[in-house]
């Protein structure tokens, strides 16, 4: 698992934070706010669908991509925001 800062205990690894760098500003926003949202939610296994089985941080990373993936989509190696006109 990557490590995290310890000043404070919901702010992204270095790790996480290279993976997110390609991303659209409002992008990184989303992923940040839904990570940090997440590792709340979830910190007690018995709120995580497999339990034990993954950790917090690696539940919040799933639902954060998820928050992501609702607006945006990767095309060729650049994330553009989806288009609303379809809707």
């Amino acid at each position: 698992m990557p490590k995290t800062r310890k000043n404070n205990k919901n702010e992204l690894s270095e790790v996480t934070k290279k993976r997110i760098d390609d991303l659209p500003e409002h992008a990184q926003h989303i992923f940040e706010k839904a990570h940090s949202s997440a590792l709340k939610e979830y910190k007690n296994p018995e709120k995580r669908r497999g339990g034990n089985k993954e950790s917090a941080e690696e539940v919040a990373h799933k639902v954060a991509w998820s928050a992501v993936k609702k607006e945006y989509e990767k095309k060729d190696d650049k994330w553009i925001r989806k288009d609303d006109s379809g809707k």
